[in-house]
């Protein structure tokens, strides 16, 4: 263990002010195909009804694909199998400002619980074409929509163990 000592954060108590480290919105979305058409969802979003695919934020001690799984099933009742990792985008978010690091996963649809209450602001889940996503126009909620599903249109593809996972200790406790 002692190799890592050279990534602790020391204080820097020669410095006139503590230095702040940026922290991005971490999220995660999923591209969820069946023949032509995309998974997506109608939400509240800042006061409008916007179109986005099953996306949300990474949670403290969930793993990236955990969480795919997990905003999916929230935000539409569907449990998907993830099969590969599209890409990684950083974005300046235009509805709060802050910067986005979103991890985008291609999956596929397993099984469908139309019963399952949706996450609050969730209107509904539906399928749209590519075609019907572009005519949304400014409805849709950011440029990572289509930009993650052309990524999985052109074929790119991660394997999904190119994502590590180290849980290590909760917050506030010893380590």
């Amino acid at each position: 263990m002692a190799q890592w000592a050279l990534f602790q954060c020391l204080p820097m108590s020669d410095s006139p002010a503590p230095r702040k480290v940026w922290c991005p919105h971490v999220t995660v979305a999923c591209v969820v195909a069946d023949g032509d058409r995309y998974l997506m969802v109608e939400e509240e979003a800042c006061g409008r009804l916007a179109y986005n695919q099953p996306a949300g934020h990474l949670e403290d001690g969930e793993s990236l694909t955990a969480a795919a799984l997990r905003e999916t099933l929230e935000e539409t009742g569907w449990t998907v199998e993830l099969q590969h990792l599209i890409g990684i985008q950083q974005w300046r978010s235009t509805e709060h400002g802050d910067g986005v690091v979103r991890f985008s996963f291609a999956a596929r649809a397993l099984s469908h619980d139309p019963d399952r209450p949706l996450d609050t602001g969730i209107h509904r889940a539906l399928w749209l074409t590519r075609a019907e996503i572009v005519a949304l126009g400014d409805r849709v909620r950011s440029p990572l929509v289509l930009l993650s599903i052309d990524a999985w249109l052109a074929g790119q593809r991660l394997p999904l163990q190119v994502l590590d996972y180290l849980p290590g200790n909760p917050p506030d406790t010893p380590a």
